[in-house]
């Protein structure tokens, strides 16, 4: 029997939300280095994703993303530490939360019907 899938949105005081595309978002440009790979690597559009960072760098006090000078290759993305907290503070938040409610989520899936 699997646990039902949990989707985690932190809805911020000011009105901002942080969640699982902007998580997978921040994680794929740590990966990557850019935003343009970043976004290609997940299937999205450049301008998605280049919203996507706006917003969450508008909702923080510092940027979670900024460019990087060029060098050899050019410039591009990188997470500041304010990105790399707000992944790793998201993932604890998850697993709190998993591990907190485990009992119940396993609940909840033995009172849904199996897949046909």
């Amino acid at each position: 029997m699997d646990n039902p899938h949990l989707w985690l949105r932190l809805d911020l005081a000011n009105g901002h939300h942080i969640g699982p595309g902007k998580i997978a978002l921040l994680e794929a440009i740590r990966a990557k280095g850019s935003i343009t790979a970043a976004a290609r690597h997940l299937g999205m559009s450049y301008r998605r994703a280049w919203l996507m960072v706006e917003n969450m760098n508008d909702a923080l006090r510092e940027p979670a993303v900024t460019s990087a000078q060029g060098g050899a290759y050019g410039g591009g993305t990188v997470l500041t530490d304010v990105g790399e907290q707000i992944i790793q503070i998201y993932h604890s938040v998850e697993g709190l939360t998993l591990t907190s409610a485990h009992q119940e989520l396993r609940a909840i899936a033995r009172l849904g019907r199996d897949r046909s």
